[in-house]
């Protein structure tokens, strides 16, 4: 499996932020500054409430966040006199902060003395009607994705019955034909050639295109296949977890391969174990009805049943009952007694 640099982003500018925010997640955001929000960075995943460094103690303020005035840090503005609170702010804007929010606007609000302080130093202040539990929330897992660690894999990612399934393989071998053998029997194409997995979290891996592939497939003797003009609508997905490599190898008759599946294979991609699966192809042999096969039988074991370790169970049984069969004795077979069915 070629697996490409290891990259993440090491920042994104307080103007994306906003308008990422606003438009993409649909948050209700007011901007009270008018900056240029280009020129702040955000470098951090994790938000910060700087409600130890309003009342003096920045000892440990981490002004690289986002900083979020909630219920808290507004009431104690509030308890202040008007020159106490600007001597407070002003310890804040000390900082190159990248921007702040205020939340829950319908209760909340910022006097305007130090709003102009904001806009005066150049930082962006945004306004939410969200709490801040609520905020941070969706804040927190936009920036996560953001920051999150990132890996292009040489291969091809199909929704097959609504499992993620990369198909890995040397140049040449048929991942895209296979790939596009299941988008003609209903599945989803996500990626072809290059697909850009993300983690998520601790044990997520997230699959796209980028923007130069998207939904374009590549078939040799062919050319260059737009998916979704040709397929539809239906046939693409722009994302979707990871969650079994198929690596498809060059049948050797040398070559020991799993035949029973007791002993699952993995490989780890950002760090995250993936169920691997080797699959030997050669002429003749119908990998898409096999891949969609491994997609039902990886459902069953998400559901509890594991079709390998049922058998080993039967089989395990079958060996301590063991015994010649004698007369009187029932016979070996699945059913005792043909009855009048000669078929």
């Amino acid at each position: 499996m070629k697996l490409g640099p290891l990259i993440r982003k090491q920042e994104i500018n307080a103007d994306f932020f906003y308008r990422m925010l606003k438009n993409r997640l649909r948050i209700p955001l007011e901007e009270l500054t008018r900056v240029d929000a280009s020129k702040k960075l955000i470098t951090e995943r994790e938000v910060h409430r700087p409600g130890l460094a309003l009342a003096g103690f920045t000892d440990l303020f981490t002004f690289h966040r986002v900083q979020i005035l909630g219920n808290t840090e507004c009431r104690f503005l509030k308890s202040l006199t008007l020159e106490e609170q600007i001597s407070s702010f002003r310890l804040l804007l000390n900082y190159d902060i990248p921007c702040i929010v205020v939340t829950e606007a319908d209760k909340n609000s910022v006097a305007p003395e130090l709003i102009a302080m904001c806009g005066e130093k150049g930082i962006p202040v945004y306004q939410t009607i969200y709490n801040s539990s609520k905020f941070i929330y969706l804040v927190t897992d936009f920036l996560d994705d953001q920051f999150s660690h990132q890996q292009s894999v040489h291969g091809v990612l199909v929704d097959v019955y609504g499992i993620g399934i990369l198909i890995v393989g040397r140049s040449g071998i048929g991942k895209s034909e296979v790939g596009l053998d299941l988008v003609e029997r209903g599945h989803r194409l996500v990626s072809d050639d290059v697909v850009l997995i993300t983690r998520k979290g601790e044990e997520i891996l997230i699959g796209s295109s980028n923007n130069l592939v998207e939904h374009f497939m590549e078939i040799r003797g062919v050319g260059i296949l737009d998916i979704r003009s040709i397929f539809g609508v239906r046939s693409i997905r722009y994302q979707k977890r990871v969650e079994i490599v198929v690596e498809l190898d060059d049948w050797d008759p040398d070559k020991e391969y799993t035949r029973l599946g007791l002993d699952g294979e993995y490989t780890e991609i950002l760090g995250v174990r993936i169920p691997l699966i080797s699959l030997a192809v050669y002429a003749g042999k119908n990998v898409t009805v096999i891949l969609e096969t491994i997609a039902l039988n990886h459902l069953l074991k998400h559901y509890g049943y594991d079709s390998a370790q049922v058998f080993a169970e039967k089989l395990q049984q079958a060996i301590e009952n063991k015994s010649k069969v004698k007369a009187g004795q029932d016979p070996d077979r699945i059913t005792p007694y043909f009855e009048h069915d000669f078929e």
